[in-house]
């Protein structure tokens, strides 16, 4: 995309980054534009910490505002003091939120026309664009798509009494048969058939266990239902065991821990079943049946206790809390020790983690509609997107989308973009990079012709300088397990020339950035390069790529390992055909020569020609050449031979030529790959000698 960018690229080599494990929970988020996820859930979910998911219902449909207000806030903070990350799932607009704000936590309590939202309810509600608060039901779908494994509530709903003849059995049961989370309740609300519940809990496959020293199942208010649990749990981490063997099985139905109120604050059982019988006397007297059962319930229950089944809802939503999010970070604890102790076993099996150091661009993308773009203050008529780029983003991107995963060094700011670039970059590892409080997002401004030609950009990019040497030396064991170090010229110096000092003492090996140039120059220009670089690729727009390197045995190699001696890391450039480069930092002078076997070896340029595509095709050229390095660089990590890689890297180009965004979506492992290559017929690369 910015055409006064220059990257280098270094090939550091070993063993995969312990934090690559991070990203796979992030990459299980939801997709598509019905999801947004709080930053602060998508950063922990990254980094691997315990995360609990919490219900709204109980806020839209649970209690009268302001107190469900309060309520939540609680909640949530008790989550956090027992060091776990509260996630409250919502519905908002239309749109499925994991994680509230306060503001919007506020919005949904004080809604008045909020949707009670359970499975069934999803399709509709979204596609209305109406705000809900989402069920143990639709709270455990929702959990289970952004990987949170542990989820608390007040308690679950069941089979309604008389359910026998009125088969009013809560949508809960079945999603606890069908969806592995754990549900962390008070058991069973009081208004259901205990009994039948259970039986059907049982018929569904789902793990029901007490938690504490009784197997009495709880009865929401009351501590005894006058039902066994089948099984009982004594602490959070015998809960967490259990709960990890569940998911460790992979069945597909989820575990009940069920807890019992606090025994200060348990209503009196008599008391309350005398309360639950009055209310269903007036439910039914009115009516009132299916999803508005509950909720009239609870609130003629408060009313007929003088408050105290309300006294005891509140104290048991808070222990559930308490005990759930001890349990989520008994559970994460677990899962991370068993992965380290793993670790060892699996080092030769894991492929290794690559790292992007570079920059992170919101892009405000304006395409002129006629051939002609006026001058002199002048509005010509366009179309304007927002997409995301970013050199280092772009590489990370496209990499990400061929199967590499690699880390990504960045940062953002704490500002107005920063929920889009995750929720954009959530199949990308982006545990490495730092949000900024104060700081502004870098964005970027193209104004392209009908083309897709660039005429004018705009940057706002300060931030690159946070990518300190400091911020990146916290990295130094990633660096050095990486087989791949890529570096965006927009970084500070000082950065570079430390990543640059760190191949060289550890004496990894370098593999090759791209140079673009006007092809009559690129020869004159590789020579010198040459000296200390194993090979430079020259980028030729439409003309395709030019290759230039020492050539052993008939071909140019990409391979750091060709020459059985180590290369020192050392920049390469990277220039763009439109703009000259300005020398933002000059080349060191003091790199070490190349082996003597490197340098025997005959130079020679080869030239790649492009994959023609119209005019009338290209959509956008920012992306290209970053699809064009990412697919030679998977070639080359994939250890394919020098021509496959530079046509894996004319095929990722292509598609990103063809697409509004900078890295086409469409770039996968599929369409970028060995088999797409041999697919195709290639015109032959044209040879010739540089000495």
């Amino acid at each position: 995309m910015h055409k006064m960018i220059r990257k280098i690229t270094l090939s550091l080599g070993r063993q995969v980054s312990s934090m690559a494990h991070g990203a796979t929970q992030v990459r299980r988020l939801l997709h598509g534009g019905y999801v947004r996820i709080l930053p602060s859930v998508q950063e922990a979910l990254v980094e691997g910490r315990a995360v609990v998911a919490l219900e709204s219902t109980i806020i839209t449909h649970g209690m009268a505002y302001p107190l469900n207000l309060s309520m939540a806030r609680e909640v949530e903070e008790i989550v956090r003091a027992n060091g776990a990350v509260p996630a409250t799932v919502g519905i908002l607009r239309g749109q499925i939120h994991v994680g509230l704000t306060d503001e919007e936590l506020e919005f949904l309590a004080s809604s008045k026309n909020a949707v009670k939202v359970s499975r069934r309810d999803f399709p509709f509600v979204l596609s209305q664009g109406l705000s809900g608060g989402t069920t143990v039901s639709g709270t455990m779908i929702v959990a289970h798509k952004a990987g949170i494994p542990v989820f608390v509530t007040g308690g679950i709903g069941g089979v309604h009494r008389h359910g026998e003849n009125t088969l009013d059995v809560s949508a809960d049961l079945t999603e606890l048969g069908r969806t592995p989370v754990a549900v962390v309740s008070a058991g069973a609300k009081s208004i259901l058939d205990i009994g039948r519940t259970l039986e059907y809990l049982e018929t569904q496959g789902v793990c029901v266990a007490a938690f504490g020293e009784s197997r009495e199942f709880p009865a929401f208010f009351s501590r005894q239902s006058g039902f066994q649990a089948p099984y009982h749990v004594q602490d959070e981490e015998e809960a967490a065991k259990l709960i990890d063997s569940a998911l460790g099985l992979g069945l597909s139905s989820g575990v009940l821990i069920a807890v019992p109120c606090p025994q200060e604050r348990a209503a009196q059982g008599q008391a309350i079943e005398e309360a639950i019988q009055q209310a269903l006397s007036q439910a039914r007297s009115k009516g009132i049946t299916g999803k508005d059962v509950t909720p009239f319930l609870l609130q003629k229950l408060t009313e007929l206790t003088d408050g105290k089944s309300l006294d005891s809802n509140l104290a048991l939503i808070q222990n559930n809390a308490r005990v759930g999010s001890c349990i989520a970070v008994a559970l994460n604890k677990l899962q991370k020790a068993r992965r380290k102790r793993s670790q060892p076993g699996q080092k030769d099996m894991t492929a290794p983690q690559p790292v992007v150091i570079g920059g992170i661009n919101v892009d405000f993308i304006a395409k002129a509609q006629n051939p002609e773009i006026l001058g002199g203050g002048q509005t010509n008529a366009g179309r304007v997107r927002r997409t995301f780029g970013g050199v280092g983003r772009n590489l990370a991107d496209c990499l990400s989308r061929l199967g590499q995963a690699p880390l990504l060094l960045s940062a953002v700011g704490k500002d107005e973009h920063l929920e889009s670039v995750l929720h954009y970059c959530h199949h990308m590892d982006m545990s490495g990079v730092l949000q900024l409080e104060g700081e502004s997002t870098a964005t970027y401004c193209a104004v392209i012709s009908s083309a897709g030609e660039l005429s004018l950009g705009l940057g706002d990019m300060d931030i690159h300088q946070q990518i300190t040497e400091q911020y990146v030396s916290q990295f130094k064991e990633n660096l050095c397990q990486a087989p791949l170090v890529c570096i965006d010229g927009n970084v500070p110096l000082s950065t570079i020339q430390y990543v640059c000092q760190l191949a060289r003492e550890h004496q990894l090996a370098e593999l090759p950035s791209r140079l673009e140039d006007a092809v009559q120059a690129a020869v004159a220009l590789a020579c010198p390069l040459l000296a200390h670089l194993q090979c430079v690729v020259v980028t030729l727009g439409a003309h395709g790529v030019l290759l230039c390197g020492r050539s052993l045995g008939g071909s140019i190699s990409l391979h750091p390992g060709a020459h059985k001696q180590p290369f020192f890391a050392i920049p390469a450039w990277i220039w763009h055909q439109a703009h000259q480069a300005s020398p933002a930092w000059a080349i060191p002078t003091d790199f070490p020569s190349l082996p003597p076997q490197a340098a025997a070896a005959r130079l020679c340029a080869a030239h790649y020609p492009a994959i023609p595509i119209s005019r009338e095709e290209i959509v956008n050229v920012s992306g290209a050449g970053d699809s064009l390095m990412a697919g030679i660089l998977a070639g080359v990590l994939a250890k394919h031979d020098t021509g496959t890689c530079v046509r894996m890297g004319l095929l990722a180009a292509s598609l990103s030529l063809r697409s509004y965004e900078p890295i086409s979506p469409e770039i996968s492992t599929s369409s970028v790959s060995l088999e797409q290559v041999k697919s195709r017929s290639w015109p032959e690369a044209k040879v010739w000698k540089m000495d």
